[in-house]
């Protein structure tokens, strides 16, 4: 089928084909070089030392705080907090916690129960309820229906007849008489007003208003502040991507400073202090642990045990 009439799937992809395409970058002029680069290596210049600041404030910060601070922290907090409340507080709170459910509850719970709830729902019952349920049954619902047909009548003959013939025989012709009255002498000559006065000067108004000032301001927000706020927003976005890179590159020309300042430490100090460590301080503390603790310890335990197995026999 190479000559003959193309398929509908490669017209369908031969029209989506353009967008599918990413668009292409456009070029960037002398412009934009000649503002960047100084931009970038001053910004470059400012923010290398502030970074490598920060890092190593950052570096000391969390070596006190693994160091000095959370274990200072646990020695004078954390374990005499723990040891109060678990050897003191809690027992002294299930005490005090006994001692009130058995002093105070109990007793006060069985005397409200049977000396207030039970005298207060048999004085309510016998000495409020029944006489209320006689007074309503008795009196107040007689009452209540004839006063309620005595103001309906009254209501019927004294305000319902008098008001439907002051509707029908004065307000309804007033009303008429006064719509007829506002229709020929306000809502004519207003909308005469409106439209041979009003209209024409609204029309005039508005075309000073376009002409003297819409236009104006067009042209000044067309031709003087976007072009001024494009050349700001250009300048704060390459400030901004400046500070971006400055700051990336920093990050790793502190990085390498300080992988630097470590390796030489580890030489200077961390290998000897290991090698100190494991071939002086290990052999020494086993030496003392071995041929000191354990002998003292074991004569210590043998003298308490025999001195407790000799007060023991002596008490019994």
């Amino acid at each position: 089928m190479a000559g003959g009439t193309p398929r509908a799937g490669d017209r369908v992809m031969g029209i989506m084909e353009p967008e599918m395409r990413p668009a292409r970058r456009e070029p960037e002029g002398c412009l934009v070089a000649a503002v960047r680069l100084p931009v970038r290596i001053v910004v470059l210049v400012v923010v290398v030392p502030v970074r490598m600041l920060w890092d190593l404030l950052a570096l000391c910060a969390r070596t006190l705080h693994r160091t000095v601070l959370r274990p200072l922290g646990r020695c004078l907090l954390v374990i005499p907090f723990t040891w109060l409340w678990r050897a003191v507080l809690t027992p002294l709170g299930r005490g005090a916690g006994r001692l009130v459910q058995y002093l105070v509850v109990a007793p006060a719970v069985w005397g409200w129960r049977y000396l207030v709830v039970a005298p207060a729902r048999w004085l309510w019952r016998y000495l409020v309820v029944a006489p209320a349920r006689w007074l309503w049954r008795s009196v107040l619902v007689p009452v209540g229906r004839g006063l309620a047909r005595l103001a309906d009548a009254l209501l019927t003959y004294l305000v319902v007849a008098p008001a439907r013939w002051l509707w029908r025989g004065v307000l309804a012709p007033a009303g008429a008489g006064i719509a007829w009255l506002v229709r020929h002498l306000v809502v004519a000559p207003a909308l005469w007003g409106w439209r041979w006065v009003l209209v024409p000067v609204g029309r005039g108004a508005a075309w000073l208003l376009r002409t003297l000032v819409a236009v104006p301001l067009v042209t000044l927000w067309r031709w003087v502040l976007v072009p001024l706020g494009r050349g700001l927003a250009f300048l704060g976005r390459e400030v901004a991507a400046a500070f971006a890179v400055a700051w990336r590159v920093a990050g790793y020309v502190s990085r390498a400073a300080g992988r630097a300042v470590k390796w030489a430490l580890w030489q200077t100090v961390g290998r000897p202090a290991r090698w100190f460590y494991r071939s002086v301080c290990t052999p020494l503390g086993h030496f003392a642990r071995d041929a000191v603790w354990r002998p003292a310890r074991d004569a210590v335990r043998a003298a308490l045990s025999t001195a407790r197995r000799t007060l023991r026999r002596a008490l019994l």
